[in-house]
């Protein structure tokens, strides 16, 4: 099989993003109402069905149903205007301001919230290609059909984004593993001030990435609402959220801990960082660590059974491992303390820091994490709407048990 170039494979993989995605998806609705609102209707250019059409298809159905709709009302409430001033006035200076000025105040009335202005641009529209009400009416029509296919385009497959969602998590857990690794081999020798704030602006660097991975999960999370295709959609979006809000703590420790090197660099610029015994149990402890890490991230994005089992196996084994480093390193850390006691503070605070990583991974403490939200998520479905969740659970009680989600 010949090898495929770079860009080929970077455009394979553009393919299965959002924005590739909503482009085609938009594209294809707009023709399709374009060419249904030919077949339909008299006028010549029936360019307010693909309008709309563009409008109602968003990257998810949850956002069609409720942004489209917004955005179909809007456009609606644009042309009635516009029918209204076409019939009294008909186009001039002073009855386009009256257009745009109404259309302003009667989108807040309607309450299409942030689409108000789509509602004085949809009646500017119509007022200036039509001033005669029975062909603005066509417009209205228009509208209607390009409103209907872009929420059957939704209907007939919409997309579910928790992939795209775990790839995003994925490789923040890799990145984060990869700095446990180079603090593991950099704390063996002479550390250098600029190398340990080297470590410190990339652990705070993270933070950007995490608000990137939380809007890919925001999305992943709104595509599995109302979505037919997902059976278990509140638990899909209960172990990808908590799993990243794992993530998060982590990545604040690892931040913390990379100012805790930071500090004991400054302190000891004229010799090695630790002892070589010290330094090769941390390179080890680090390295473990990152095998955590990793296999976490494994474990909540793993959408088969068994696979999800054999990530829970590597992450077990895995903090087992980092837990009995661990204690090791506190060992060594006493003896040198008692030779050299100059920054103690600074080996306890690097202990804890470890402490806090490895019990934010706990498999036991995702467990509970994991029911404490389901518990939350069901008192309250049940406090808003009691009628719904008593059918939840009458259908629930008949259906087959169903298979393992990952990281449950």
């Amino acid at each position: 099989m010949p090898e495929l170039s770079a860009p080929v494979i970077k455009l394979v993989r553009q393919t299965t993003e959002p924005v590739a995605a909503q482009t085609l998806r938009s594209t294809a609705a707009a023709v399709i109402s374009y060419v249904v609102a030919v077949w339909t209707l008299p006028q010549p250019v029936p360019l307010t069905a693909p309008l709309t059409a563009l409008l109602v298809v968003q990257v998810t159905l949850y956002a069609t149903l409720t942004t489209g709709i917004r955005r179909v009302n809007s456009v609606v409430v644009g042309v009635l205007i516009a029918i209204g001033f076409s019939a009294l006035v008909g186009l001039n200076w002073w009855s386009l301001g009256l257009t745009i000025f109404s259309s302003l105040i009667i989108g807040r009335m309607v309450r299409v919230d942030e689409f108000v202005p789509e509602v004085a641009i949809s009646a500017m529209l119509v007022l200036g290609v039509s001033q005669v009400a029975a062909t603005a009416w066509d417009r209205v029509l228009e509208t209607l059909i390009g409103a209907g296919v872009g929420l059957l385009f939704n209907l007939l497959a919409p997309p579910v984004w928790v992939q795209n969602a775990g790839v995003s998590i994925d490789e923040l857990a890799r990145e984060m593993g990869g700095m446990f690794r180079a603090i593991g081999e950099e704390v063996g020798g002479h550390m250098s001030v600029a190398q340990a704030a080297a470590r410190l602006h990339d652990a705070r660097r993270l933070d950007h990435d995490i608000v990137a991975v939380d809007a890919s999960l925001r999305q992943a999370e709104e595509s599995l609402l109302l979505n037919p295709r997902i059976r278990q959609g509140l638990l899909y979006r209960i172990v990808l959220r908590t799993g990243l809000d794992t993530l998060e703590i982590c990545a604040v420790v690892l931040r913390v801990l990379a100012r805790t090197l930071t500090d004991l660099a400054k302190t000891r610029t004229g010799e090695t960082m630790f002892p070589q015994d010290v330094a090769e149990a941390l390179r080890e402890l680090f390295a473990q660590m990152a095998d955590a890490v990793e296999s976490f991230s494994t474990l909540i994005t793993t959408p088969v059974s068994a696979n999800a089992e054999d990530a829970e196996s590597r992450l077990a084994a895995a903090l087992a491992a980092s837990r009995a480093t661990r204690d090791v390193v506190a060992d060594l850390l006493l003896e040198d303390v008692q030779e050299h006691p100059r920054q103690w503070q600074l080996h306890g605070a690097l202990l804890a820091e470890v402490d806090r990583i490895l019990d934010e991974l706990d498999i036991d403490k995702r467990a509970e994490r994991l029911g404490e939200e389901l518990d939350r998520h069901s008192a309250e479905l049940h406090e808003r709407h009691p009628r719904l969740a008593a059918l939840r659970r009458r259908l629930g009680s008949h259906r087959a048990p169903q298979p393992t989600v990952p990281g449950g």
